[in-house]
């Protein structure tokens, strides 16, 4: 129950046309390295204003020493969904596709054209973000977090406290 009432608030939050503040903007900039930095401001408002939010939330559940790559993490971790090109409407058909026939269909669709292999793509933001982050020079950390963020928790291989702080974050 908990993930519909997440997929509903931030379907819902999609819809609002303005992105993060210009403070939230300046904060991020020190966060992140020029190159991450690069990547997030070519994610949707919507996307960046989320991204954000989770930073701000890590902060607050880990105190103000949160680590750089931890804080970049929470700012990157839906990073490869930009991969995809797809808007609102086409992310919900997505995630809806994702519950019927299950993440693994998504190797199969990468391999179709159109609007299905852009379907694919956003169901492989996970792999593709890591993907980007290794090429800007992330942190291993902060590559590993957007690799395994739909994972389940045993599976995790950053630290606890930061992965259960990033995912309780973006999970709220």
């Amino acid at each position: 129950m908990g993930s519909v009432v997440h997929l509903a608030k931030r379907f819902f939050g999609s819809l609002w046309p303005l992105g993060p503040s210009a403070e939230t903007r300046s904060w991020v900039q020190r966060q992140l390295l020029v190159s991450e930095y690069a990547l997030w401001s070519e994610s949707s408002k919507a996307d960046r204003r989320h991204s954000a939010g989770v930073a701000r939330e890590v902060v607050t559940l880990l105190g103000d020493d949160a680590p750089r790559e931890v804080i970049a993490a929470a700012l990157l971790h839906d990073i490869g969904k930009n991969v995809s090109g797809l808007g609102t409407y086409t992310r919900v058909a997505a995630t809806l596709s994702a519950a019927v026939a299950g993440r693994e269909t998504a190797e199969l669709w990468v391999k179709g054209t159109g609007v299905t292999r852009r379907i694919g793509l956003y169901l492989k933001h996970p792999e593709l973000g890591g993907d980007l982050l290794a090429m800007a020079g992330s942190d291993p950390l902060t590559v590993a977090w957007a690799r395994e963020h739909h994972l389940p928790s045993e599976r995790w291989t950053v630290e606890q406290r930061y992965a259960e702080a990033l995912d309780a974050a973006d999970n709220d």
